[in-house]
């Protein structure tokens, strides 16, 4: 929550979701409310032991980094300054 508040601070994302599945738990980060979303963190622990539980996928569906804990994951936002081209 606290990389969701500086983002949103930054006026990069404007709004966020949290669905609770069966298989995996969900965040997902949008730019607008109506659009789909930008960024997904997923945990999803039947791959804890193989890939890492941990995952950001990006807007079309591709994993962006995966691991075994969620602020190495996380890091993937703050090596590099993120746009959004519309």
């Amino acid at each position: 929550m606290r990389l969701y508040g500086r983002m949103v601070a930054a006026g990069e994302w404007r709004d966020y979701a949290i669905a609770g599945l069966s298989e995996r738990a969900v965040f997902c980060i949008f730019r607008r409310a109506s659009e789909q979303p930008l960024y997904r963190i997923e945990k999803q622990p039947d791959l804890a032991r193989k890939q890492g539980a941990w995952s950001v996928i990006g807007q079309g569906g591709m994993t962006l980094r995966r691991g075994h804990d969620l602020a190495q994951v996380l890091r993937l936002f703050e090596s590099r300054k993120f746009q959004v081209v519309e």
